[in-house]
């Protein structure tokens, strides 16, 4: 998931997707790259379970999946935890150090 966002085109996808659905077209119309290189980040977008996309006759309409969004987050979020945790007690450490 994270070596899908790397790429800041796929970035901008998941960006403008947050905003409400879009068909395939509408968000390569701003894009300076054709639009079949758009269906491959999409393709890649859908595979990690960032995207949602849902083909309706001709149309191919997109939605950013809030599960993997959520997924995502939830990484974060107990990375960060992890790391306050640490640097809480590193700094209790360095005040015992600086007490003695």
């Amino acid at each position: 998931m994270f070596q899908a966002l790397a790429d800041p085109t796929r970035r901008g996808l998941v960006d403008r997707l947050t905003r409400g659905p879009a068909t395939v077209s509408e968000l390569a119309a701003p894009l300076p790259i054709t639009l079949a290189a758009v269906v491959q980040h999409l393709q890649v977008l859908e595979a990690c379970g960032l995207v949602r996309t849902e083909k309706v006759g001709r149309v191919r309409s997109c939605q950013v999946d809030p599960a993997g969004l959520r997924a995502a987050e939830q990484w974060l979020h107990e990375r960060r935890t992890a790391w306050e945790r640490w640097l809480d007690r590193l700094a209790e450490v360095l005040d015992e150090e600086g007490t003695t």
